[in-house]
């Protein structure tokens, strides 16, 4: 039982640590394009 733990721990770390480079080292693409929102004067004025 005690085997079984290591494994699941094992494959755990693993996940994270792969999950961290890969969410490094990603370079994430720019926006195509650009985001413009009007907001309305209520909104503003609160």
């Amino acid at each position: 039982m005690k085997s079984v733990w290591l494994v699941v721990i094992a494959i755990v770390l693993l996940a994270l640590i792969g999950g961290s480079i890969w969410l490094f080292t990603w370079d994430i693409p720019a926006p195509q394009q650009s985001v413009e929102q009007e907001l309305s004067d209520d909104i503003i004025n609160d």
